[in-house]
């Protein structure tokens, strides 16, 4: 398959007609349409349902729309770092979850940007499952987690901050006068929490039991809706401290009693090879952890 032709389907599926694809790609409609039968007798798949106005896409097509996103954005990543090999300059892109530990590393990413003009950061929010998997097949240099999470086939570097644990509630709620909760506290309450099976499972052992035991109706990966969904009602979400600014916003955030606490990690894939950008970002956080440590 030619990335050519891949650019091609792609943007007929956004697009929607051939007529439209084909003007946006300055092609005649009917060069489109042949590229397009090509490719798919060539991979053995339907790809478009062609309705009366719009031109769809086949459960195939739907796969090969989002293989395809991430197939030429590796593309453009690692053709603007083999461009900026001479200089300090590229790509260097972080996936992680939602914690205030970002701030170590925007920093740096401020400073190395300040320095080397050629060198462009992009931020992907997820949690960690998500992160993994892009770093999986290429698609993120470096992943921010938060502990407890499966990182032993990946280097991986704890940065020198914790995150705290508490809960999130709206200012109405009976628990937002608290000064922190304990497991007795909650027991009775409707709880959000993590998505993650590993951060559930820290969560089940401070509250010391199954978390079957406890009424459980909904989970969420990023704060920000569940947050929404706090604000308007009377449950609760286990989260970390400093996600939602809870100032003016109707919101309350209250740590756990006993205190839990996350360690964050930044990690990449073993053997990976950075552009010179993304290589001189992690010495310069090797060395600002050694001199912390020191």
């Amino acid at each position: 398959m030619e990335l050519r032709v891949l650019n091609y389907f792609l943007t007929v599926a956004q697009e929607k007609t051939i007529s439209k694809a084909a003007e946006v790609l300055h092609l005649s409609q009917p060069t489109l349409s042949k590229q397009l039968k090509d490719l798919e007798e060539e991979l053995g798949v339907q790809l478009f349902i062609r309705g009366n106005r719009e031109i769809s896409l086949t459960e195939d097509g739907v796969y090969l729309q989002n293989r395809g996103k991430e197939i030429l954005a590796l593309v453009d990543t690692t053709t603007s770092n083999l461009q900026k090999n001479e200089v300090i300059g590229g790509d260097i892109i972080i996936g992680g979850g939602e914690t205030q530990t970002f701030r170590v590393l925007s920093v740096l990413l401020n400073d190395l940007m300040g320095s080397y003009p050629d060198v462009k950061v992009h931020m992907y929010s997820g949690n960690a499952d998500d992160v993994k998997d892009k770093i999986d097949k290429g698609l993120l240099d470096f992943g921010l987690v938060i502990d407890p999470v499966e990182k032993q086939k990946y280097e991986y570097i704890p940065l020198p901050v914790s995150d705290r644990w508490g809960i999130l509630v709206n200012n109405d709620h009976k628990l937002a006068k608290k000064s922190a909760v304990t497991p007795n506290d909650i027991h009775d309450q409707s709880l959000l929490i993590s998505s993650q099976t590993l951060v559930n499972n820290q969560l089940s052992e401070w509250l010391g039991g199954n978390l079957n035991n406890f009424n459980i109706v909904g989970s969420y990966n990023l704060l920000y809706n569940a947050s929404l969904f706090i604000k308007d009602g009377t449950s609760i979400a286990f989260c970390i401290d400093g996600i939602i600014n809870t100032e003016n916003n109707g919101l309350t955030f209250v740590p756990l009693m006993p205190e839990l606490t996350s360690k964050t990690n930044l990690i990449w894939k073993k053997k990976q090879i950075f552009s010179n950008a993304a290589a001189l970002f992690l010495e310069r956080l090797k060395q600002e952890i050694e001199t912390k440590s020191s």
